[in-house]
C-alpha cells in the first residue's frame, strides 16, 4: 500500500477478550485511496472501554468507527491537528452526553484513545488515558505517549484523563518525522503491563508479518498473566521514496503554458477578447466560451516562469483554492467540464473599478458606503479563514468594487493552506510576502502571524479609504529587519481627516499594532469596534484634543443608521 506515492506501510492487528467474559478493546486502521490519501493521509487507532464503567465497550466501539469515518470526512484544506481535535472533541461531547442522559440505561461511556496518522513525511499522534503509542527506530524502542494516571495507592490507580469523562477534552497531540523501517506499536494495558519493553521490540520484529508478530504480543501477554483483554497493532514505514525535483516538475508540467496570446485566438474552445492586465507574474483575459457564449477571465502564468516548479505549483493551488471558496464576496472560479489542453484556471466577470481606482474617484465618500465595502471584504476574508486559507497579499488592486458598490476580492496568487503545506514536496515552496504598504511586517520578517495577518491588511486598506493615505506612510517600505519594526510609528487617521473619530481610529490603531498578540483576536471585533464606539476608546490620546465636530458627527451617522433600521421593520410589518 503507498502513501502519496511517497510512503509504503504495512500493517498488522490482533485482539482477543482474554481471560475476560467480554472484549472492551476496539481497533481499526483506514487507508483512502486518490487525492484523499494525499491530504488525510493514513490512520490507524485503538481504544480501551473502562472495565469499571458499565458502556466502556460501547465508548471504544464509537469512538473508532466515528474516528475513522468522520475524520476522513473534514475539509481537505484542515491541518491533521485541526481535523483530528474536532472530529476528536464531537465524540467526547457525544459520549459524555449518552452517559448522562436523563433517560439513559447505561452509565460510564468512557474509555481511552490512543491514535496514529501518518501524512506525507510525518507521523501526528493523538492520545488519551493508557494506552501507548512506541517507536521502534534502529533497534531503540522509544515510548511515545504519557500514561493519564493517577496513583492512589502503591497498589491502586484510576485514569485522569479519558475520552468520554468530562465535558472539556484534553488530549496529548504529537507530531514527529517518519524515517524508513519506524515500526510503531499502539496497545491497550493488557499488553504492555505485563511484557517488558525487551519482549515488546523483540516480538514486534519476530516476524515480516505484521498481523503473526501482533498475534505472538497477544499469546506473550496472555501466558505472562494478563487477566485484561489484549489488543495491539503494529504500522511499519516499509519504504519512502522521496521524489525528485525532476519527478515533481515532470507532474506539474503536464499541461504546457499557453502560448503568448492575441485577441482573436482561439484556446481550447474559448475565444481571446481582450487583455485585461499583465504583468511579470501572469496575465488575465476576458474570454467566451464558444460553445456556451458565457463569457469568463481565464488567468494564465507568466512564461518567464516555465522552468520554475514552485511558482507552478503555486499557480496550480490558487485554481484549487478557489474552487473550494463560496462566498459572495470573493470571485468564482469556474472548473469546466471539458479537458485542458494548456495551463490556465478560469473565474467570473467582475464588472467594476478596482478598490484602488474607486477609492481615487471618492477621496470623500460617506461613511455608511466606505463601511458597506470594508464589512464585505471582511466577509471575504472570512470565506477565506473559513477554509483554512490565509490570503498573505489583501490590497486596493485584489479587490474589485462592482457598480453597485458591492466589493469582491479576484486575487489567489500569495495563499497559505495549512493543511497543504503540511504534504511534503521536494521543493522550497514560492512564498510571496505580499505588497510592502499593505503587508503585515512581521510577516515580511518571516513570522506567519495566520489570520492576524489579514487583519492587518484589512485595517490598512480601511485607514486608506477614508484617509486617501497609508498608516504609516512610507515606514513599511524600508521595514526589512526587526529593528526597524521599532521604528515605525503610527500616523493618526483623524490627521488625514478630521471628521473620523477617536474611537475609529483607535480601532485601526489596535488591528494593526507592531506586536501581533495586541491585535483583535477576531475580524468580526475589529468590525464591531469600527461600527459601535468602544468605550475604552473614547478618551483622546495624552496632548490631543479631538474636534467635537468629529464625534458629532459619528453621533448623526448613528442616529441616522438607527433610525433606518427602524423605518425598515416598520414597513415589513405593515406590509
Amino acid at each position: 500500500m503507498y502513501l502519496s506515492n511517497e510512503i509504503e506501510l504495512s500493517v498488522g492487528q490482533h485482539s482477543i477478550e482474554g481471560r475476560k467474559a467480554r472484549n472492551e478493546d476496539c481497533l481499526g486502521f483506514f487507508q483512502p485511496e486518490g487525492n484523499l490519501l494525499t491530504t488525510k493521509g493514513a490512520a490507524a487507532i485503538i481504544a480501551d472501554g473502562v472495565s469499571t464503567a458499565e458502556a466502556g465497550a460501547e465508548a471504544a466501539q464509537y469512538c473508532v468507527q466515528e474516528f475513522l469515518s468522520d475524520y476522513f470526512d473534514t475539509p481537505d484544506i484542515w491541518t491533521v491537528s485541526k481535523s483530528a481535535q474536532k472530529v476528536l472533541t464531537s465524540i467526547n461531547r457525544l459520549l459524555y452526553s449518552r452517559s448522562h442522559e436523563f433517560l439513559s440505561t447505561t452509565r460510564g461511556h468512557v474509555c481511552t484513545l490512543s491514535t496514529l496518522v501518518i501524512k506525507s513525511h510525518k507521523a501526528h499522534l493523538f492520545h488519551i488515558g493508557d494506552s501507548r503509542i512506541h517507536l521502534l527506530r534502529r533497534d531503540k524502542l522509544e515510548l511515545l505517549t504519557e500514561d493519564h494516571i493517577t496513583r492512589l495507592s502503591e497498589s491502586n490507580s484510576c485514569l485522569s484523563r479519558a475520552m468520554g469523562m468530562d465535558t472539556h477534552l484534553e488530549i496529548d497531540y504529537k507530531v514527529i518525522d517518519v524515517e524508513e523501517g519506524d515500526l510503531f506499536l499502539l496497545s491497550t494495558d493488557g499488553i504492555h503491563d505485563v511484557l517488558e519493553p525487551s519482549q515488546l521490540k523483540q516480538l514486534s520484529l519476530s516476524d515480516p508479518d505484521l498481523n503473526e508478530c501482533s498475534q505472538r504480543l497477544v499469546q506473550a501477554a496472555f501466558e505472562a498473566g494478563s487477566t485484561d483483554n489484549l489488543s495491539c497493532q503494529l504500522v511499519r514505514i516499509d519504504s519512502i521514496e522521496d521524489d525528485s525535483i525532476h519527478d515533481m516538475a515532470d507532474r506539474l508540467t503536464i499541461l504546457p503554458f499557453p502560448p503568448e496570446l492575441e485577441v482573436g485566438m482561439k484556446i481550447d474552445d474559448y475565444l481571446i477578447e481582450s487583455e485585461l492586465y499583465a504583468s511579470n507574474r501572469s496575465q488575465l483575459y476576458k474570454v467566451r466560451d464558444l460553445e456556451t457564449n458565457k463569457q469568463w477571465v481565464m488567468k494564465t502564468p507568466s512564461r518567464n516562469y516555465e522552468d520554475d516548479t514552485a511558482y507552478i505549483e503555486r499557480f496550480v493551488m490558487e485554481e484549487w483554492v478557489g474552487s473550494r471558496i463560496d462566498s459572495p464576496y470573493v470571485v468564482e472560479v469556474f472548473i469546466p467540464n471539458r479537458a485542458k489542453t494548456f495551463l490556465y484556471y478560469l473565474m467570473e466577470p467582475i464588472d467594476g473599478l478596482p478598490l484602488d481606482e474607486w477609492i481615487n474617484n471618492n477621496p470623500t465618500p460617506k461613511p455608511a458606503l466606505a463601511i458597506k465595502i470594508v464589512k464585505e471584504i471582511a466577509q471575504g476574508i472570512k470565506a477565506f479563514h473559513q477554509r483554512e486559507t490565509l490570503h498573505q497579499d489583501l490590497k486596493p488592486s485584489n479587490v474589485m468594487v462592482r457598480p453597485d458598490n458591492s466589493a469582491v476580492i479576484v486575487d489567489f496568487g500569495s495563499v497559505f493552506v495549512a493543511g497543504i503545506n503540511e504534504i511534503f514536496v521536494p521543493i522550497e515552496r514560492d512564498r510571496i510576502l505580499g505588497t510592502l504598504n499593505y503587508s503585515d511586517p512581521v510577516f515580511r520578517l518571516g513570522q506567519n502571524t495566520g489570520f492576524k495577518g489579514d487583519m492587518f491588511s484589512l485595517a490598512a486598506m480601511t485607514y486608506e479609504i477614508f484617509t486617501q493615505q497609508l498608516p504609516f506612510g512610507s515606514g513599511l517600505e524600508t521595514c526589512e529587519k526587526p529593528q526597524h519594526l521599532q521604528k515605525l510609528k503610527y500616523i493618526p487617521a483623524d490627521r488625514h481627516n478630521p471628521i473620523i473619530p477617536i474611537w475609529f481610529d483607535r480601532a485601526l490603531e489596535k488591528a494593526m499594532a507592531i506586536e501581533p498578540q495586541l491585535r483583535y483576536d477576531s475580524i468580526d471585533q475589529f468590525i464591531h469596534d469600527l461600527t459601535e464606539p468602544n468605550p475604552d476608546f473614547l478618551e483622546p490620546r495624552e496632548n490631543e484634543q479631538k474636534s467635537p465636530n468629529a464625534l458629532l458627527f459619528w453621533q448623526l451617522m448613528s442616529l441616522v443608521w438607527f433610525m433606518i433600521a427602524i423605518f425598515t421593520l416598520i414597513a415589513f410589518w405593515l406590509k
